[in-house]
């Protein structure tokens, strides 16, 4: 297992090193100003780190890594903070890599369907650029706005397209990183399937444990002749389940295929007004279907049909861009109208067989009234990606350690059923802990020593992914643990 020995550090000739490759605009120490890069989007733990840096090309980041790597200093890449399981928080005494100002979509190949961006493209970017010749890219978090593509590599994230056209991964032809050791290195290539290891697959993911991707090539992909979205709503979760169940057994894999209970809807309606989504509603579903104009068109009265016999009250639809994006638009606000309910909210991203969906819901539900939290549930019904977000008070004494407490055992509940602890937000420093809920010590060993392979001194996002015995404890029994010793609690 790695570790990382901490030390004291003189930080003067470490930060006029860094001021020498990036200038001192480059550098950010001042304490006050170090207050925006303390958390990400888990804001309940917070680390202020010794300094921040801001590369703009790839030998920048290679000349940071080897002043880090020389002075072992530990060092934590960060896009645009977006992510909800710590994979960006600092740790004591570290310096922070941010990318965000590495934002050139250096090529475009419309002819071979890809492009190559720096890490600090924002994920809508890549669409926006390609869209006018007939393009776009797959890959949609709800945070696609403002979230990065180097955060997405990191997180290996998906969205709500990701049913039928997978997740970041699927869409990673190459890489240019920086080693941990500061080397840089190109992974895979220009077209799909390359000879050799897989060790583009093996980085996406990793959440910034194996280097700093600096250049990402990209796939693709031409817009569909023909897209639909439908809005179901069902009196029942088990109604709306099955019918989940039944169109993917039908043969119909959609776009995306999303789920949103009462609470959720009503929360949508409050902050965004739609006007679309039923507030009596039990559950609604949002199935999109794409393809060829005669292929949606079947679908799509398939799926109605197959709606209607599971005991849909309505089923509306819309194929011009206005109103789908509209009926989209719902559902993508979904986590900023939990935060105009209470002053905090607790995510989690569990996945779950869709066949056990009625089951972990009236689960959920149960934990919410034992706890006394309100939850509200949105999720990739397709895929069974589960995102129930716990609504809570941080200023209350006690209440970050309650909610993460049935978190946790909303974690290990998907895990009894056959799912996974994580989706699409990454361990990170939060769920860590959880790992050995779905592996076993020889499992995480061995993950060691891949990580070990590419970060043998571990500078590289040290205290992620695995437990540890400083914050886990026995590991199996997280939720009784103290995490995160030494990190202010807000």
């Amino acid at each position: 297992m790695l570790t990382q020995d901490k030390k004291q550090h003189n930080w003067k000739p470490i930060i006029k090193a860094f001021e020498v490759v990036l200038g001192k605009n480059g550098v950010v120490q001042r304490r006050e100003e170090l207050i925006t890069y303390e958390c990400d989007g888990l804001t309940g733990y917070r680390q202020r780190p010794a300094v921040v840096v801001l590369p703009r090309t790839t030998e920048q980041v290679a000349q940071v890594v080897k002043i880090c790597n020389q002075y072992s200093i530990p060092f934590i890449a960060r896009g645009s903070g977006t992510g909800l399981s710590g994979g960006a928080l600092p740790v004591e005494d570290s310096v922070l890599i941010v990318t965000s100002l590495m934002r050139q979509i250096i090529s475009i190949d419309l002819e071979n369907q890809r492009t190559i961006v720096q890490p600090g493209v924002i994920n809508s970017w890549v669409t926006q650029a390609v869209s006018g010749a007939g393009f776009y890219y797959a890959p949609d978090p709800s945070s696609q706005i403002i979230c990065s593509i180097g955060g997405n590599i990191a997180e290996n994230s998906g969205g709500v397209h990701c049913l039928k056209y997978g997740v970041t991964t699927n869409h990673v032809l190459g890489l240019k990183i920086v080693t941990p050791e500061g080397e840089i290195v190109d992974l895979g290539g220009q077209i799909p399937e390359m000879p050799g290891y897989d060790l583009t697959g093996v980085f996406v993911g990793s959440e910034g444990t194996l280097g700093i991707a600096t250049e990402i090539t990209l796939r693709i992909l031409k817009s569909a002749e023909s897209i639909c979205v439908l809005l179901a709503d069902f009196t029942s979760i088990e109604a709306a389940g099955a019918t989940v169940s039944d169109i993917i057994s039908a043969g119909i894999i959609p776009g995306g295929m999303e789920m949103m209970d009462n609470f959720s809807i009503n929360a949508v309606e409050d902050v965004v007004a739609t006007n679309c989504y039923p507030r009596d509603a039990t559950a609604i579903l949002l199935i999109e279907i794409d393809g060829l104009e005669v292929e949606v068109a079947g679908n799509k009265q398939r799926v109605t049909e197959i709606c209607k016999k599971n005991g849909a009250r309505n089923v509306t639809s819309a194929s011009d861009p206005e109103t789908r994006l509209k009926l989209w638009k719902g559902r993508k606000a979904a986590f900023a109208a939990a935060g105009h309910l209470s002053p905090d909210y607790y995510v989690q991203d569990g996945v779950i067989p869709r066949t056990q969906l009625p089951y972990v819901l009236h689960e959920i539900e149960a934990l919410s009234e034992q706890y006394g939290y309100r939850v509200a549930n949105v999720f990739h019904a397709g895929d069974g990606n589960l995102h129930p977000l716990i609504l809570y008070d941080n200023s209350v004494p006690g209440a970050l350690e309650q909610v993460e407490e049935m978190g946790g055992k909303i974690l290990k509940l998907c895990v009894q059923v056959g799912g996974s602890i994580s989706g699409e937000h990454g361990i990170g420093a939060e769920k860590r802990c959880y790992m050995p809920q779905m592996f076993s010590q020889v499992d995480l060993e061995t993950m060691q020593w891949v990580r070990q392979v590419f970060n043998p001194k571990g500078l590289a996002n040290p205290e992620k992914i695995f437990p540890t015995p400083r914050t886990c404890g026995e590991a199996a029994n997280a939720s009784a643990v103290k995490q995160f010793e030494g990190v202010e609690r807000f």
